[in-house]
């Protein structure tokens, strides 16, 4: 069905043709040429040691023992954390001083998905310089493996809870106010490791109402991963009917996170960022936040108003990260509902994301739906066009800025142009012919005006 090798990794659907699908073949052909790239950029003599966790999916087990025996194979020294989550896999490759890390993850996509998400020593995303010389290598068949002696070594290691005391630990996480309110909380684990790793993180911050749905991590799924609303009407109903202060979302792997209102509306994954920040800036009196060309303007707002400045990532946690360090930001992330908090690690962190909110939540001792009114409203509207495989994007980029006028503009993802009310970003997708628009404005009609622009002039 489909492979996609990019510089994030390597991702596709279980079973079928070598090259075609994500095949045991592939998976040990990238393993390899990802060993090979640790060895190129070691510093010191000693064995390559990777890192390796996977979220609960059906495939998960297989491809997992396909990677750690591979890389074995090659002499890698493995620390094998089993299921655990994507930001936990992050901070066990700093916390073992290892070479890298793989994640078994096909992240929101379907059952039939998996995927190798590939880390560099610092426990975040390779750069795009790195990916395309790991995807060099993997074209190559030439590779040398280890002789008996030299065979790596496998340790199995458990790092949820040090994920969560680290996160305990910071002096933003108000562990006593959170046990103070009495919350009670829904969390829908999705059936993969969310399930496991969220419950053990509300239970270290003193909350002992707690409704778990689908929670058994077999990576059956019982709805469409995807945090989205119109895939959440179970624990919408269930924050209702158990009379719940919130409800918990988050995708397979826990780096995307969204939250229920009380009244079983969606506090919207756009808002996650926006909530967690605004608390973060009045912790520091104002700062430097960060997040990508497509999400919401209410991150702009919010930073204002504590006189500090919101810069603008292209779409990717690699480019908002490296904007981050640049720009010495406090707090950033993706409107997906990735949360990025350099204070613990530079990656998107579904737990520290849910601490940090419940820390302020419980300070405010508000409804979420007040809460959630308190912010800026705006409204987003998505959109894409199918496109021949030799479309000129330039040409049409070049068409958006000569013939419609805006107040400011960026072309380092695509095009963005702001508006007085809000705002449309058009890019080109980087795995199929299609065009992605995203518009945000105070009402649904703005930003389909906004979306309409564009498709003029296409």
């Amino acid at each position: 069905m489909t492979l996609i090798k990019s510089i994030s990794g390597i991702r596709g659907t279980i079973g079928g043709s070598i090259g075609n699908n994500l095949t045991p073949i592939d998976v040990v052909l990238f393993s390899s040429a990802y060993y090979a790239w640790c060895k190129q950029q070691a510093t010191h003599e000693h064995k390559i040691k990777i890192v390796v966790g996977r979220d609960a999916r059906i495939s998960g087990k297989i491809i997992q023992s396909l990677v750690v025996n591979t890389l074995l194979a090659c002499g890698a020294d493995i620390i094998n954390i089993d299921m655990a989550t994507t930001p936990t896999t992050e901070m066990a490759v700093v916390a073992e001083n290892a070479d890298g890390g793989i994640i078994i993850t096909a992240s929101h996509n379907p059952s039939q998905w998996n995927a190798l998400k590939l880390l560099n020593r610092y426990g975040e995303f390779l750069s795009a310089t790195d990916g395309e010389q790991i995807l060099s290598l993997s074209t190559k068949t030439s590779f040398s493996f280890a002789t008996v002696e030299h065979l790596g070594v496998e340790h199995a290691k458990n790092y949820l809870d040090y994920h969560i005391q680290k996160i305990l630990s910071l002096s933003a996480v108000k562990k006593e106010t959170i046990a103070h309110a009495s919350l009670s909380v829904v969390v829908d684990g999705i059936n993969s490791v969310g399930g496991i790793a969220i419950p053990a993180l509300l239970h270290a911050l003193g909350i002992k109402n707690i409704i778990l749905l689908n929670g058994t991590p077999d990576g059956h799924f019982a709805h469409n991963p995807e945090p989205l609303d119109e895939h959440l009407e179970q624990i919408k109903q269930a924050v209702v009917e158990h009379n719940a202060d919130m409800g918990i979302v988050v995708d397979p792997d826990v780096d995307r996170l969204a939250f229920i209102c009380e009244d079983g509306s969606m506090f919207g994954e756009e808002y996650t960022l926006v909530s967690v920040a605004d608390y973060i800036l009045q912790q520091n009196n104002g700062g430097i936040t960060v997040s990508n060309l497509s999400s919401s303007k209410a991150l702009d707002d919010i930073t204002a108003q504590y006189n500090g400045t919101c810069f603008h990532a292209a779409v990717g946690e690699v480019n908002v990260v490296q904007c981050m360090k640049e720009k010495k930001a406090i707090i950033g992330g993706e409107g997906n509902g990735g949360i990025i908090y350099p204070a613990l690690h530079y990656g998107r962190d579904a737990l520290v994301g849910t601490a940090l909110f419940l820390s302020y939540f419980a300070k405010k001792g508000m409804k979420m739906s007040a809460l959630k009114a308190s912010y800026p409203a705006y409204v987003m509207m998505k959109h894409k066009i199918n496109l021949t495989s030799n479309h000129d994007f330039s040409r049409i980029k070049q068409n958006i800025e000569e013939k419609i006028p805006c107040i400011h503009k960026s072309t380092i993802d695509g095009i963005r142009l702001d508006f007085e009310e809000g705002w449309v970003h058009v890019r080109p997708s980087n795995t199929e012919p299609i065009i992605r628009i995203y518009a945000e404005a105070p009402t649904k009609e703005k930003a389909w005006d906004y979306i309409n622009l564009i498709l003029n002039v296409i």
